[in-house]
C-alpha cells in the first residue's frame, strides 16, 4: 500500500514536472514568435493600380489590412480576396477606417493594368499595389512573406507564397494576421478589434 502511494507520488510529480517544461518551452516559443512578429512592415517604394506611387507613409493614420498574392492565383487569392469583400460589407460604415491592400509577389505578369483589372472583381476599398521585381522583394521581407516561382508552368507559371492576411495599426505596427479561411466570426473579430483599437 505505501509503496503503491510513493509510485503515485513520483509519477504526479513527474507529470507536473513534464507541465511545467511545457509551459516554460510554450513561452520561450511564444515570446519568440512576437518578438518576430513584432518588427513585421517597414519601409517600402511601390505603384498602386492607378499609377500613383506609394510607401509606407500613405497607409499611416489608419489600420491596414494587407495581403499579398497574385493575378493569376488560380485559387487561394480570389478566395482571400472574395472573403475580404464580404467582412468589409459585414463591417459597414466603420469599414471606411482602414486601408485595404493587395500586394503582388509577382511583378512580372501584375502591371499597374492587371492590378487594377484584378482589384476591380472586389470590394472598390481595396487597392493593388505593385512594382520592381527588387520593391516587392523589399515589401516581402520587410513583412516575412516567403513567395517563390514553381518550376515549369512557361509563361502560365504558378507562384507559390504565404497566404495570411496582416493586420497592421494606425502607425504601421503589426497587430495580427487572419489566416486563409479563417472561421468569418474569428476574422471579423480580428477586424473589429483592429478599426476599434
Amino acid at each position: 500500500m505505501m509503496r503503491h502511494r510513493k509510485l503515485t507520488i513520483i509519477f504526479v510529480m513527474g507529470l507536473v514536472a513534464i507541465a511545467a517544461l511545457a509551459v516554460s518551452l510554450y513561452t520561450r516559443m511564444d515570446n519568440v514568435a512576437q518578438s518576430r512578429t513584432a518588427s513585421l512592415g517597414g519601409p517600402f517604394t511601390l505603384t498602386d493600380d492607378t499609377g500613383k506611387p506609394v510607401t509606407e507613409a500613405s497607409l499611416m493614420g489608419k489600420p491596414s489590412v494587407i495581403y499579398f498574392g497574385y493575378t493569376f492565383c488560380p485559387e487561394v487569392c480570389p478566395t482571400t480576396l472574395l472573403d475580404l469583400t464580404h467582412l468589409i460589407a459585414k463591417l459597414g460604415p466603420d469599414a471606411d477606417k482602414a486601408n485595404y491592400v493587395f500586394v503582388t509577389i509577382d511583378p512580372q505578369r501584375d502591371t499597374v493594368k492587371a492590378m487594377h483589372d484584378y482589384v476591380s472583381s472586389f470590394d472598390k476599398r481595396i487597392r493593388g499595389y505593385t512594382g520592381t521585381a527588387q520593391q516587392v522583394a523589399q515589401i516581402a521581407k520587410a513583412y516575412g512573406v516567403y513567395y517563390a516561382r514553381e518550376p515549369g508552368g512557361g509563361e502560365n507559371y504558378a507562384m507559390d507564397h504565404s497566404t495570411r492576411v496582416y493586420l497592421m495599426d494606425a502607425k504601421g505596427h503589426y497587430v495580427e494576421s487572419i489566416a486563409y479561411q479563417e472561421p468569418e466570426a474569428s476574422a471579423l473579430s480580428k477586424l473589429k478589434r483592429l478599426l476599434a483599437s
